[in-house]
């Protein structure tokens, strides 16, 4: 990875706000399971991703863990914006799911950015209420959607080609931000409908009309 390739995600970017990221801008590579951030830490700039995902999730009191959003290739941070917008602390955690590759804009730098490039402004503003309206969604979700209803459509998003989803119960607990008992008798009410099968390690859909019906 090039810093260079690192921002081609931000047309119209003016050349002095280019030249700032590829001169202060830092090359960050993410293996499969590595921690980004975490609770409590302080912000070391804003991370735009080039490749890979990163999972940013967060842990209730309780010991209970929810995927908050996902970082995909050409998004950023919104957390990090939030922090360094507020020079507070991080409330979650993210970790690398797969290889990922990343630009990181210091906070000075991001200051400056915001204040002098109207291009990196929008660009930081318009990812930032995308991922807000996806979080708000989320909160909808939690609070008014029954959770075998999530559950039944997480299944059929995550599937492979010939039905199979590869995923534990702990991994599609947290997705749902739910105990892992609860999906594990939401699953075994599911095969005695007849609409999945259960392996170790992995679900498979029988009848994807049914679930999706659920």
């Amino acid at each position: 990875m090039t810093v260079t390739r690192g921002i081609d995600w931000l047309p119209g970017m003016d050349k002095r706000a280019r030249q700032r990221l590829i001169t202060d801008g830092a090359e960050l590579v993410f293996h499969p399971g590595q921690r980004v951030f975490g609770l409590g830490e302080r912000c070391q700039g804003l991370p735009i991703l080039h490749s890979g995902c990163i999972r940013v999730e967060m842990l209730s009191a309780a010991g209970s863990e929810i995927v908050l959003y996902r970082i995909e290739p050409g998004q950023m941070c919104t957390l990090s914006i939030a922090c360094l917008l507020d020079e507070g602390l991080y409330h979650a955690n993210a970790v690398a799911e797969q290889e990922s590759e990343a630009l990181l804009v210091p906070p000075r730098a991001f200051d400056d950015l915001m204040a002098d490039s109207a291009a990196f402004r929008r660009a930081v503003l318009r990812g930032y209420g995308a991922r807000l309206q996806s979080l708000m969604l989320l909160v909808e979700e939690l609070a008014f959607r029954r959770v075998d209803a999530r559950l039944a459509e997480l299944l059929i998003q995550r599937a492979d080609h010939e039905g199979a989803v590869h995923a534990t119960h702990q991994q599609l607990a947290t997705e749902l931000g739910t105990a892992r008992e609860v999906v594990t008798r939401l699953l075994g009410e599911f095969e005695r409908a007849g609409w999945i099968e259960r392996h170790r390690g992995w679900v498979r859909i029988v009848d994807p009309a049914a679930l999706a019906q659920c």
